[in-house]
């Protein structure tokens, strides 16, 4: 019998319902779906093991928690082998703390692991609150994830990664769960401020730099995803030997690190965003390193140059382990050769040179130029548009918004959904580019810091600002950050191109009463509405 499958956690799922075949949208099969919830069952079953009891935990329980978390995001991993690999080094785990025992006169429930079909068909309302509260930790792991690489972890996050999942186990109320899932917004503002001293502390802070689009003739190396400590290994591994290092996707902010930046052979971006891989990566004459998730079934045609690290996996691809050695990655581009004249590319809008590093750090330090501007009129408002790009229609909603976006207005944006109108030129306010690229999706905390900072300077709520948010959505990292920013009360935000299957009627009428969000409508009358 075929193998059928139940995932709606991106915004592409079928018919904005549940993709239930034998295989997602993504590209996912059914058996990996199913081994998905297998090891989210098992880490289910781990946090049962701990139950509460710190002492059993160790660095190792933290980081096979939050690599597990990570493997289960959309386009992640497609590798059967190795997630039921991971299944079973949790099941060891939990072994350890305490025996799996088959039979046992008194059943304590904490060696146990969770069927999540307990989950999938549970009444609609705790189903919606149970699967916020699951998708929104898998997108807090990413962000710990690239932290804990780099060194940092922070004990309140990955605490809080055992209490939920030992929530989602238990049979509780609608009144019971929703405090839990707003606590994720606020635990993941601490887990993405984390993140952000992790990447300056590493690598100092972004500054506004101008990313060229031309491919030079050569070998090359094209690196994708977030992972910045990916990038600056391979940057080491590939010093003078004649091999450049483009970007693509979410790996652009690269440019704006100091650190990162003066690597020579860093050269410039190459592509757009995710969701157009299978065609821009067709026939190229160079090997893709993914780093973290956004990879898509690759096509015959560069199947065999396609590299894969950490938490991503791909059946039959090259996967670069722990060591970090790029050799086969390095090897692949001498090969290939790359291309042997420059190569132009542009934007989806015609550009040929991106900017970004409008992080926190840049925008503050010009904090009295912003304020200046905004009494005099001269800024009337700001926009935060940015998010999750994808291939669903509806998307160019956001390329229009922007282009209707008044001259006295700025854009911030962050994260791949920039890919649709970020090599536009809209002119500058004071010397302010009106186009301000605050880099991956986790430096929503870079917005934050900006909005907050913004709002004590005219002594007001970040509501009262003239600040706007139109987010879009794909995957599980916007959903934590969505709730990093309701825990903020932040209100009125604009969410599209759709809204997600997991929400309840009744959930969606408590985020409408409580924080008015608001399905994108069309931008002239969100534009009008916005700037009333």
């Amino acid at each position: 019998m075929e193998q059928k499958m139940f995932c709606y956690q991106c915004e592409q799922t079928v018919g904005c319902t549940a993709c239930t075949g034998a295989a997602g949208v993504c590209g996912k099969k059914a058996g990996t779906a199913k081994l998905q919830d297998e090891l989210t069952g098992a880490l289910i079953g781990l946090a049962r093991a701990v139950d509460g009891n710190e002492d059993l935990v160790t660095e190792k329980t933290d980081a096979l928690m939050i690599e597990s978390l990570f493997m289960t995001l959309t386009n992640v991993n497609f590798d059967d082998s190795r997630i039921q690999a991971q299944i079973d080094r949790v099941h060891r785990e939990q072994g350890r703390m305490i025996p799996r025992c088959a039979v046992c006169a008194s059943p304590c429930g904490r060696n146990e692991d969770y069927n999540m079909e307990q989950l999938w068909q549970a009444e609609e309302n705790i189903r919606s609150l149970k699967s916020l509260l699951l998708f929104g930790l898998r997108g807090m792991a990413a962000y710990a994830y690239h932290a804990m690489v780099l060194g940092y972890t922070d004990n309140t996050v990955n605490q809080f990664f055992y209490e939920a999942l030992m929530q989602i186990g238990l049979d509780l109320t609608m009144e019971e769960l929703l405090p839990e899932v707003l606590k994720l917004g606020e635990v993941n503002l601490r887990c993405m401020a984390l993140l952000d001293r992790a990447n300056t502390e590493t690598y100092g802070t972004p500054e506004p730099t101008k990313v060229s689009m031309q491919i030079d003739a050569g070998p090359f190396i094209v690196v994708t995803g977030h992972d910045l400590k990916d990038l600056q290994l391979l940057l080491e591994q590939t010093k003078d030997k004649g091999i450049a290092v483009y970007t693509h996707g979410e790996m652009l902010p690269a440019h704006a690190y100091p650190k990162l930046k003066a690597y020579p052979h860093l050269k410039g971006n190459f592509g757009t965003a995710w969701q157009n891989q299978q065609k821009e990566f067709d026939a190229i004459p160079a090997p893709v390193l993914f780093t973290t998730n956004c990879l898509m079934p690759p096509k015959p045609s560069y199947a065999d140059r396609v590299f894969t690290t950490e938490a991503v996996g791909f059946p039959e691809m090259v996967h670069i382990g722990k060591d970090k050695d790029f050799t086969p990655v390095i090897e692949k581009a001498l090969e290939l050769g790359g291309y042997t004249a420059p190569q132009q590319q542009t934007g989806i809008n015609g550009g040929t040179e991106l900017t970004t590093g409008f992080g926190h750090g840049a925008v503050l330090s010009v904090a009295d130029k912003v304020v200046n501007a905004v009494k005099a009129g001269k800024i009337r408002h700001f926009f935060l548009v940015g998010g999750c790009d994808g291939a669903k229609a509806g998307r160019n909603y956001y390329t229009e918004f922007v282009k209707q976006t008044p001259p006295d207005t700025i854009v911030l944006t962050l994260a791949c959904g920039k890919y649709r109108f970020h090599d536009l030129d809209l002119g500058t306010i004071d010397g302010l580019p009106r186009i301000m690229d605050m880099g991956q999706c986790n430096d929503a905390y870079s917005a934050i810091q900006v909005a907050v900072a913004l709002a004590e300077a005219f002594g007001c709520g970040v509501n009262e600002l003239p600040l706007s948010y139109v987010l879009s959505w794909y995957e599980q990292k916007a959903v934590c950050i969505l709730l990093t920013l309701l825990h903020l009360g932040i209100r009125n935000i604009r969410l599209g191109p759709s809204l997600p299957a997991f929400l309840s009627p009744d959930v969606l009428q408590y985020l409408v009463d409580s924080y008015g969000i608001t399905p994108i409508t069309t931008p002239e009358q969100d534009l009008a509405e916005l700037l009333q």
